[in-house]
């Protein structure tokens, strides 16, 4: 691809002592409005609405909305996809005759959504290969057509995690209706090992913690998220407990400013004062990579060694027993576990040292209300799904899930990916009610198990997918093995793609390849019955409703759920009993069908979506109720402290890659190259390292290295080149560099175990200086 990025007098590396928020947010934002000409714009208008009750909910993502917003209720990287979405740029029909998909692929990321809003369906043409108008009625008969001519399971409908709910119901019903089962989303590639890990834990495969917790805990663990660049919001909640003197205790390979110092762009006094804002951790470990399974088995096992204390002496005992014995199972087991685990042994996979662990256990013990948030640093390694639980023992030890002010707290990523899966995007067939959608629409689901991420690339690339149904995001450049994945997509017999800007995966051009812009979430929406609302779930459970009211970019768009619709009708329509036309007429008819399929979660949705903070899902476990196999909440035991076992990595010559985002991005979305809270600017291109490692290897500051995967799975993958070496706080023997351009040294295979998430986390790599060095 072009590099443009790589312009050397651009390049800017320092470290950044500033606070997360302040002006160097706002800076930040007002340089981005500066660059899609936006000043003037009235989109200053949407970002005062945004995630308020009668305004828009955020496409960026999917943390929490107070019932109580602040006056500006957004966030640096939440008023960017609003800029980003709401561009002035057109990628219309004068741009594609301008542009051969041939030369397009030459083009970065950044480039290639900074070309704007797509404003007309387009078709390959493979003769001129270019992207060619086509009417919307010729594009759904043509792919209505060669879906008729496949075998349903040989077709993947994948969902980004942007499209609400109503337009998530009725595609998860298409694909159904059509005979697929193939519904794989952003959960595969980011939190499934929650959604796998959860229900045996605890009954449910969603977090147990409100907004209104934070106000009553006591102590906040944060483990494996960076919160300044992924969910910016969420600094207000753990700034105001941290002014109230709950420690937050972080676990984190990076220093990561956001878990170091905060100051709220919504506090006029505190963005003037002279300070350096509030200091988010009061305690900060950089556990290594793959290590947070270990020290929370250190921590869990002092646990165990101050209760044992404290029965041989008569004293207070530290484990709620009480709890344990009413509401869990496996608990002597765990103990055993714990008891049979070496010290030593943690130490060596944590990277810290036990006194560090024992002293958090402490001040563990000594909380009575705690929650513990976590990321993908968790759920993206081999045995993430073991880590997750391992994260629910520790919790269950001190009865702290099922109480306020306590709980366990996934924080998701896209907006609204938590709440497809609430209303039947899944490819597994027991996460659905298919009896229930037999009976109301009156057609045979299909009962086997579909393809996940992991499987679909699989299927690519060995010639058993032969289309590719796109409902928003970049698939291909989100998924590992990008090369190879990349290079059999040209032989799928169908490509669709529905979106709103360009990406690299639609350049990827099959047999018949089409592009259907479609509205965004800010866009006033206007259907038969009116002005539509739609609803998103967040990251704590609470269904919103969210309501565009911009001027859409093209009188062409389409709406997701008008498109859906007209795929449906193109391929199914006949059999089944959707009413696909009433549904997009008025989409309040869309969510009486999701409170007909979904009863419990969704009881009285249409009276209570709009209300402030939205509504809460009926998640059994937050009131001790367990929806497991034996009706308690589990301690399940590990059997081993490696999250990453049969990776060949010696931290000597072969190193653990994290792949991460930038301050300057959402998912494989590049908002530009200044990573401004790492000090890294003008480019991506880089690879930051352990100056121990540093002067091991050779290679200074500025240097240039190639990254080479080294998983032991006999396959050759080209090398990413001319990465530039910078300084970093961070355990030796990690290296970290930038998502997606890393994602094509990931093997398919190095996914975690159960729940076949991308172990993105734990890349096993060698480092080798460039040639051109």
């Amino acid at each position: 691809m072009k590099r443009a990025e790589l312009d050397e007098g651009s390049i800017r590396i320092e470290p950044y002592k500033h606070p997360t928020g302040g002006w160097g947010s706002l800076r930040s934002i007002i340089g981005k409005a500066e660059a899609e000409g936006m000043i003037r714009s009235t989109v200053w208008n949407q970002l005062r609405r945004q995630n308020k009750p009668e305004g828009v909910m955020c496409v960026s993502c999917s943390w929490a909305k107070p019932k109580k917003p602040h006056e500006f209720e957004f966030c640096e990287n939440g008023a960017k996809a609003t800029l980003w979405e709401q561009t002035r740029h057109r990628c219309d029909a004068g741009f594609f005759v301008e542009h051969t998909v041939t030369e397009l692929l030459e083009w970065n990321d950044y480039d290639l959504e900074r070309t704007g809003r797509l404003t007309e369906p387009m078709k390959y043409n493979p003769a001129s290969d270019h992207y060619e108008p086509i009417s919307w009625s010729q594009a759904f008969r043509e792919i209505g057509e060669t879906l008729n001519t496949l075998e349903p399971t040989s077709v993947i409908f994948y969902a980004s995690g942007r499209a609400s709910l109503e337009t998530s119901h009725m595609y998860q019903l298409l694909a159904r209706i059509y005979g697929s089962q193939n519904l794989p989303d952003s959960s595969n590639m980011c939190h499934e090992s929650t959604s796998v890990g959860l229900p045996k834990s605890i009954g449910s495969p969603v977090g147990t913690v409100q907004l209104e917790d934070f106000e009553e805990t006591d102590m906040i663990f944060f483990i494996g998220h960076n919160v300044g660049t992924n969910a910016p919001r969420m600094l207000h909640p753990l700034q105001a407990a941290r002014k109230r003197g709950v420690p937050l205790v972080t676990f984190n390979p990076l220093k990561e400013r956001g878990l170091m110092r905060f100051k709220s762009p919504q506090n006029p006094m505190e963005m003037l004062s002279p300070g350096e804002g509030t200091e988010m951790s009061s305690d900060y470990y950089q556990v290594r990579s793959g290590g947070d399974l270990a020290a929370l088995t250190g921590i869990a096992k002092h646990v165990l060694e101050m209760d044992d204390k404290a029965s041989a002496e008569g004293g207070r005992r530290v484990i709620d027993y009480a709890f344990v014995e009413e509401h869990t199972s496996g608990f002597e087991a765990f103990c055993a576990y714990l008891r049979e685990t070496g010290w030593e042994e943690i130490e060596k996979q944590s990277g810290l040292h036990r006194d560090d662990l024992v002293h958090v256990a402490k001040l563990y013990a000594s909380k009575e209300r705690v929650i513990a948030n976590y990321g993908m640093g968790i759920t993206q390694h081999r045995r993430g799904v073991a880590t997750v639980q391992m994260l629910c023992n520790l919790l269950l030890m001190r009865g702290n899930i099922g109480k306020t002010g306590a709980g366990i707290s996934p924080v998701r990523g896209h907006s609204n990916v938590q709440g497809q899966r609430t209303v039947g995007i899944s490819e597994k067939p027991e996460l659905v009610p298919l009896d229930k959608l037999k009976e109301l629409y009156e057609f045979e689901p299909p009962r086997e198990k579909g393809r996940d991420t992991v499987e679909s690339c699989e299927g690519i690339i060995d010639g058993s997918v032969k289309a590719f149904i796109g409902l928003g995001g970049n698939f291909s450049r989100a998924v590992p093995e990008t090369e190879r994945v990349e290079t059999a997509w040209r032989e799928l017999d169908l490509h669709v793609q529905i979106a709103t800007k360009l990406n690299r995966n639609h350049l990827l051009a099959s047999k018949a390849t089409y592009l259907l812009p479609c509205l965004g979430r800010m866009d006033r929406d206007t259907q038969e019955s009116g002005d539509q609302w739609v609803s998103i779930e967040d990251s704590t459970a609470n269904i919103h409703g969210s309501f565009g009211s911009h001027p859409p970019v093209s009188d062409m768009l389409l709406s997701e759920p008008k498109i859906v619709a007209e795929i449906a009708k193109a391929t199914v329509g006949g059999k089944a009993k959707v009413p696909w036309d009433e549904w997009v007429g008025d989409y309040a008819k869309v969510r009486d069908a999701i409170e007909r399929a979904y009863p419990r979660d969704f009881a009285q949705f249409n009276e209570r979506f709009r209300k402030a903070g939205g509504f809460h899902r009926d998640i059994a476990a937050c009131r001790r109720e367990w929806r497991t196999e034996n009706g308690k909440a589990n301690f399940i035991a590990p059997g081993g402290l490696d999250a990453d076992p049969n990776v060949n990595t010696d931290r000597k010559n072969v190193f653990t890659l994290i792949t991460l985002r930038s301050n300057d991005q959402f998912n494989t979305t590049v908002y530009g190259y200044n990573d401004r809270l790492r000090g890294i600017n003008g480019t991506r291109m880089i690879v930051m390292m352990n100056t121990g490692d540093m002067a091991r290897m050779g290679v200074s500051a500025g240097d240039e290295v190639d990254l080479h995967a080294a998983a032991d799975d006999g396959i050759e993958r080209k090398p990413v080149e001319r990465l530039r070496v910078v300084p970093y706080a961070l355990p030796a023997g990690d290296c970290a560099g930038y998502f997606p351009e890393l994602n094509s040294l990931i093997a398919l295979s190095h996914h975690a175990l159960e729940s076949h998430v991308p172990a993105g986390k734990s890349v096993p790599v060698k480092i080798v200086k460039s040639a051109s060095a």
